[in-house]
């Protein structure tokens, strides 16, 4: 069963690398859509973006986001990659996850106060998630050699019966 497990390996980092592409498009797309809003502007224009947006967030970036976090995950386990770098990759996944749930919020707010909510200026979600990309990418390609020392053990290898595999010691 192992092995079986082990050679999905390329799978789930296609599945990740793809959920993440559009994630993290959708993110840096979504403000520059929220931008269209006028609260000046006609109710059929209003109602035709309001639609694209909602359904943009709704059925193609927070999806996406769960099953990359889920491929992300399932690969952490199956690489044993308990390394210091991945647990900064994390924290700058998180951050990724509150520009998104921000971005989610505006969309919301469009939604219930038509005519009178004003999204900010699409500089600001666009800078909220580009931030974390750029930090995911660069500790994601370069794996630097971070200090162990400042994570507690029981944080950088799982504990006995966790898994459903062995992990070496």
């Amino acid at each position: 069963m192992l092995d079986w497990l082990i050679s999905t390996i390329p799978l789930f980092k296609i599945v990740h690398i793809a959920a993440l592409a559009i994630w993290c498009g959708g993110l840096l797309a979504l403000p520059v859509m929220l931008a269209r809003h006028d609260p000046n502007g006609t109710l059929d224009d209003y109602r035709i973006i309001r639609h694209a947006t909602h359904t943009t967030y709704t059925l193609c970036v927070t999806p996406a986001a769960v099953i990359a976090v889920i491929a992300g995950t399932w690969l952490i386990f199956l690489r044993e990659a308990f390394v210091p770098w991945l647990f900064a990759k994390l924290a700058f996944v998180a951050l990724l996850v509150v520009a998104h749930a921000w971005i989610g919020h505006i969309v919301a707010k469009i939604a219930e106060q038509p005519g009178f909510h004003q999204p900010p200026r699409p500089i600001f979600p666009i800078f909220a998630v580009l931030v974390p990309i750029v930090a995911i990418l660069t500790l994601v390609l370069a794996k630097p050699v971070l200090n162990g020392n400042v994570f507690p053990d029981w944080l950088l290898v799982p504990r006995n019966g966790q898994l459903p595999f062995e992990v070496p010691s």
